[in-house]
């Protein structure tokens, strides 16, 4: 038994009370939530928030990047490297620095590890691969994306703070029409005079009460032509047109059921409006390249009968498999292609609206949809034999995605919500029947649109619907008043993704050279409105204008 005497008693109650004191202020300090602030703060890793940032950093302010996602970049670091692109010649500030950085990579013979340079061609969408006029290029790697978008947060010493998710219902404060502060789901706090919405989704905005739309327009709202329910429209080969298909179990007999992911709603008449989303897939990234294929896997759950459509395709004499393109080291940018593909037509709905619970089920759905219809294609008998052959050579990069199994980090969220802004653009005004007077950017790209539903005909046929492009003569400007909501509804808010627009002029707007340009253009806007402390509304667009010109930004062509 040991004795302790009074003097030693003493010093060990003391040094107990010290740990005591010690483990309170430990717990206290880990429960206490973190309070973040900056001049502006961006939520969201897109590359817009990216080039948001950037400008922001190069005219001297404050800014933080509070995101969801671990990986930054957006689509454009998610497996979209053969670029929807239009005209090159009206994209540039950062965004063309962005295509700099990617022809400098590829510039290092060291960076063709899986293919000579000279074997792979020089063929991008609708132009050029790489351009040495330019010194630009418009094909790339899914790392190779995020690695430059990587070295922008370095270079200009941005922070950025992660896997963090905003919450959605209590988390912005609001004080006489603008936001205070923003909350996540884990209580950090983000402290700003201006903030960016750089989200697909445009979470922030409506957290923060912005008016929006989701859906399609009726072509009476903005007096368009392509933006309602458009039957009987085949501008590209994503519909089945004269083939005939039954949308039947047993085919012609309609007391049988309906096959998987039909429709047995009415489509709608012809120009009305509807709560429909164009499709969502993953712009995957293949290979055929020995040492560096990991092999389509059989979901969970795999069931063949999902695919019994396309089964009907192939007997229709319609063989269509990987859309997309070629990008470096013998890889491909796999895309939709054909009446029945990776586009999960339908079932993306509730997407922009959903809690992130539901859209994790939703993403679970689009998930397994596409690993089966790779497995379909090489396991099916009803697939010829030359197919299956062909596709079991391919299979996903084991050099890209390698923290999630090779598969796509973002989904293509093609379309969620829509600002209803200051501005409203619309296809008059990419097809240049209406002028635009303060242009912050400028777009060039067809007016796209995946399908939006698939549903059955009256003569009792399977067809899909929503699949346009519209070509627009030449470039066009875009509207400030597009990235800013009515002043009335905020005053220090900037929506450089989901930008006020009709869904078919978005559909032209919303591909990623673009997205980079409107955000730089909202970095330039919030920068001007912190230098003269007045609100993003008051800025003077002359002012605005002349400095998108100075940093490199085409706002006429």
């Amino acid at each position: 038994m040991i004795n302790f005497n009074v003097k030693n008693r003493n010093k060990i109650v003391l040094l107990l009370m010290l740990v005591v004191s010690l483990i309170q202020v430990s717990c206290g300090s880990s429960e206490e939530k973190q309070e973040y602030d900056a001049d502006v703060i961006i939520y969201g890793g897109t590359s817009a928030a990216i080039t948001t940032a950037v400008q922001l950093k190069r005219m001297h302010k404050s800014v933080l990047i509070v995101c969801p996602e671990k990986h930054i970049g957006g689509l454009s670091s998610s497996g979209l490297g053969f670029t929807d692109l239009g005209n090159k010649e009206v994209i540039g500030g950062i965004s063309k620095e962005f295509y700099t950085s990617v022809y400098n990579h590829y510039q290092d013979e060291a960076a063709w590890n899986w293919q000579p340079r000279n074997e792979y061609g020089n063929e991008g969408q609708g132009t050029t691969a790489i351009d040495d006029d330019l010194k630009t290029m418009w094909t790339f790697e899914p790392h190779v994306a995020e690695n430059i978008f990587e070295k922008m947060v370095t270079d200009n010493d941005i922070k950025v703070i992660r896997n963090k998710w905003l919450d959605r219902n209590n988390g912005v404060e609001l004080l006489d029409g603008k936001i205070v502060s923003i909350t996540m789901l884990t209580g950090e706090k983000y402290t700003g005079k201006i903030f960016v919405d750089g989200t697909y989704e445009g979470d922030l905005m409506a957290a923060a009460n912005v008016n929006y739309h989701v859906g399609r327009e009726a072509n009476s709202v903005y007096n368009e032509t392509w933006n309602g329910v458009q039957k009987g429209v085949y501008h590209h080969s994503h519909n089945f047109q004269e083939l005939n298909i039954s949308p039947y179990v047993i085919p012609g007999d309609s007391t049988s059921g309906v096959l998987p992911r039909i429709s047995t709603a009415p489509p709608g008449e012809q120009g009305s409006g509807d709560n429909r989303v164009q499709a969502y897939n993953y712009r995957l990234c293949t290979t055929n390249a020995e040492g560096n294929v990991v092999p389509f896997e059989k979901p969970k759950d795999y069931d063949p009968a999902e695919y019994e459509l396309l089964r009907r395709v192939f007997k229709g004499g319609r063989y269509s498999m990987f859309g997309g393109g070629e990008i470096p080291n013998h890889k491909r940018d796999v895309n939709n292609v054909g009446p029945f593909s990776s586009d999960n037509i339908g079932m993306n709905y509730e997407y922009p609206e959903a809690s992130y619970e539901e859209r994790k089920v939703i993403l679970e759905e689009h998930i397994n949809y596409h690993k089966g219809l790779l497995y379909f294609w090489g396991h099916d008998e009803s697939v010829p034999e030359r197919f299956r052959k062909s596709i079991k050579k391919w299979g996903l990069a084991k050099d890209e995605f390698q923290d999630n199994n090779h598969w796509p980090y973002q989904i293509y969220v093609r379309e969620a919500r829509r600002m209803i802004g200051d501005f409203v653009m619309t296809e008059n005004e990419i097809l240049g029947r209406s002028k635009v007077d303060k242009p912050i950017g400028m777009g060039s790209y067809t007016m796209d649109s995946h399908n939006v539903q698939r549903y059955i005909t009256k003569d009792g046929y399977v067809q899909n619907e929503g699949d346009l492009g519209v070509d627009a003569e030449e470039p066009y400007q875009i509207h400030l008043g597009t990235i800013l909501p009515k002043q009335k509804e905020c005053k220090n808010l900037i929506v450089p993704l989901a930008v006020s627009s009709s869904h078919i002029a978005f559909g032209s707007i919303r591909m990623e050279p673009v997205f980079m340009i409107l955000g730089q253009s909202a970095g330039t806007l919030a920068a001007l409105a912190l230098d003269e402390d007045i609100d993003i509304h008051e800025v003077s667009y002359d002012e605005l204008k002349e400095k998108l010109i100075a940093d490199g930004q085409v706002l006429s062509y």
